[in-house]
C-alpha cells in the first residue's frame, strides 16, 4: 500500500508518511486506494471482535493499509495499544442502546477519557517501533483544541526517541483539559499556550512543517490528524461499532459524529469507502458552523480567529478543518492539481472556495452520504438533560451536539433508520456545562482525583512562527538530553 499527497507528491510507504506527517508539498497523505471489505470479511471480523477483542479487529483492519511493518510486529503493537490495562477491558469500545434507533459508541475509555486515546495509544507505539528500527529520533510538534494534546502526551510519555511540544489556545480549553496537560512535569514534554485560537495553533504547526530545512534539521513530526496514521487508527472503531449494533453484514446504519477538524467523520467516511454498510454520515458542528455551511452551500469559508466562537463544546471551536482537504480530494475525482488549487491557491488568496456549481458536490449526499447540522449551547444543555432524565445516561457536550443534530435531522425527515452516535469524552472533562444542564457535577473517576489542583507547567507564546521556531531551537537539545 502506497500513500499519496492530496497535492500530487510522490507515493510513499506507510512508515515514511508516519514520520513525515504533513507532505512536503503542503498536502495531506491518503491511501493510494481504499482496500475493499466484503460481507464475508465482516462476518469473519464479527467473530474476531467477539473472540479476540478490539485489538484483534484493529490488526485485521490496519494490516490492509500497513504492509511495510511485519505482521507479527503490527499484531503485537495492536495488542499493546488496545489492552485491558489501557482501556479497562478487551472490548475497548462498547456500544449501548439509548433509544429505539439510537446507540452510543463509547470511545472515551482510555487513559485521558477522550476518543483521541483510540488513535494515540497506537500512534505512540508505531513511532517508537519505527524510530528504533531506523536508529533515529523524532520531535513531535502538535496542536490541540482540547483532547488531542493530553492523549498524545500520555501516549508518548516515556517513549524512547520522542519529545513532544504541544500548542494550545490560551484560555480556550476547559479547566480539566488544561489540568490534564499542564500537570505533566517531564523535560521531554512541553505545553505551549498560544495567544490565539486553535486554528492559529494549527497554522503554526503547518508553518513549521512547511519550512523544509527546519523540519529536516530538527526532525519535526506530527500527531495531529494531518498524520494519516491517526486517521487509519480511527477507522477501526467504525467497524467495531457497526458489528456490535448490526444483525447482519448488509444493513445500513448511520453515524452521527461531532467534529471541528473533520478528522473523526473522515475516518467513518473511509470505513464506508472500504465497504462498511454506513448509511448517512451525520456531521454535527457547534456554533462554529463552517463545515455545516459548506455541506449546505458548497462554499468553504473559514472564519478568522476573532470570528471563531468560544463555546461549551470547546474541542470543536475550529474554523479551519484540515481533514476536509482529504474529502475534497476524493470529491473532485482525486485530481491533485484541483486540490492544490483549492487549498493552496484559492483559500490562501481569497479565504474561501466555491464548489456549489460542481456536479460532484451536487450529488455528494447520494455518493458519499454526508449531511450536516448545527447545535447551540441551549441545544446541548437540553440534550444532556433529556438523556439524563429519561435514560440515566450522562453525555459530554460534544456528544450532545452529535445526538442533537441526529435527532433534529430525523425529526425533519432528512434522515431515518438506526444511528450510532460517537461518544467522544467523559462528562468530567466539562463539569461546568454538565452542572448547568442537570444541576449536579458529573462523577470524577478515581484516577483523576485532585488533578485540577496539581501544579501546572506551561510556556506562553505569541502567535508567531519565528518565535516558536526560536523557542524550539533552544528547547529541543535540553529535552533530548533528558531522555
Amino acid at each position: 500500500m502506497k500513500f499519496i499527497s492530496t497535492r500530487g507528491g510522490a507515493p510513499q510507504l506507510f512508515s515514511d508518511v508516519l514520520l513525515e506527517g504533513l507532505a512536503a508539498d503542503g498536502g495531506l497523505y491518503v491511501p493510494e486506494a481504499y482496500p475493499q471489505v466484503s460481507a464475508a470479511d465482516l462476518a469473519c471480523w464479527r467473530h474476531i471482535l467477539a473472540d479476540e477483542g478490539y485489538a484483534g479487529l484493529a490488526f485485521q483492519v490496519l494490516k490492509l493499509f500497513i504492509d511495510d511493518i511485519p505482521e507479527d510486529d503490527l499484531y503485537d503493537l495492536c495488542q499493546a495499544a488496545y489492552s485491558s490495562a489501557n482501556f479497562g477491558s478487551m472490548d475497548v469500545v462498547h456500544v449501548s442502546q439509548v433509544e429505539d434507533e439510537l446507540w452510543l459508541a463509547h470511545l472515551s475509555n482510555g487513559p485521558t477519557a477522550a476518543f483521541k486515546d483510540m488513535a494515540m495509544q497506537l500512534l505512540g507505539r508505531l513511532f517508537e517501533h519505527e524510530l528504533a528500527r531506523r536508529g533515529t529520533t523524532l520531535n513531535v510538534l502538535g496542536a490541540t483544541s482540547g483532547d488531542t494534546g493530553s492523549a498524545a502526551e500520555y501516549a508518548l510519555l516515556g517513549r524512547a526517541g520522542v519529545t513532544v511540544a504541544m500548542l494550545t489556545p490560551a484560555g480556550r480549553m476547559s479547566d480539566f483539559q488544561q489540568a490534564q496537560m499542564y500537570s505533566i512535569d517531564d523535560p521531554a514534554i512541553a505545553n505551549i499556550a498560544v495567544d490565539g485560537v486553535f486554528d492559529d495553533c494549527q497554522d503554526l504547526v503547518k508553518a513549521v512543517n512547511l519550512d523544509a530545512d527546519f523540519k529536516a534539521e530538527h526532525r519535526i513530526g506530527a500527531v495531529n490528524s494531518i498524520n494519516v496514521a491517526r486517521l487509519l487508527s480511527q477507522v477501526v472503531y467504525a467497524f467495531a461499532a457497526y458489528l456490535q449494533v448490526s444483525g447482519d453484514e448488509t444493513t445500513p446504519i448511520a453515524f452521527a459524529v461531532p467534529t471541528g477538524n473533520f478528522g473523526d467523520i473522515m475516518s467513518a467516511y473511509v470505513a464506508k469507502r472500504m465497504g462498511l454498510p454506513v448509511g448517512d454520515l451525520i456531521l454535527a458542528t457547534n456554533e462554529n458552523t463552517v463545515l455545516a455551511e459548506f455541506f449546505a452551500t458548497g462554499i468553504y469559508r473559514p472564519r478568522s480567529a476573532a470570528a471563531t466562537y468560544a463555546t461549551s463544546s470547546p474541542s470543536m471551536d475550529i474554523s479551519k478543518a484540515s481533514n476536509l482537504e482529504r474529502f475534497i480530494f476524493d470529491l473532485v475525482g482525486r485530481e491533485p492539481q484541483r486540490a492544490a488549487d483549492l487549498f493552496g491557491r484559492q483559500l490562501v488568496e481569497s479565504g474561501q472556495f466555491d464548489l456549489s456549481g460542481d456536479p460532484a458536490f451536487k450529488t455528494q449526499r447520494d455518493t458519499f452520504g454526508i449531511i450536516a447540522g448545527t447545535s447551540t449551547h441551549a441545544d446541548r444543555l437540553a440534550t444532556i438533560k433529556a438523556l439524563w432524565e429519561a435514560h440515566g445516561v450522562l453525555i459530554d457536550p460534544h456528544t450532545a451536539d452529535g445526538v442533537h443534530v441526529a435527532q433534529a435531522l430525523r425529526a425533519a425527515g432528512a434522515t431515518s433508520g438506526p444511528v450510532i452516535a460517537y461518544e467522544t469524552a467523559l462528562p468530567v472533562k466539562f463539569s461546568a456545562t454538565i452542572e448547568e444542564a442537570i444541576g449536579q457535577a458529573p462523577p470524577t473517576p478515581p484516577r483523576f482525583a485532585g488533578i485540577e489542583g496539581a501544579p501546572r507547567h506551561v510556556v506562553p507564546m505569541p502567535n508567531d512562527a519565528d518565535a516558536l521556531k526560536a523557542w524550539l531551537v533552544d528547547w529541543l537539545p535540553v529535552a533530548a538530553a533528558s531522555e
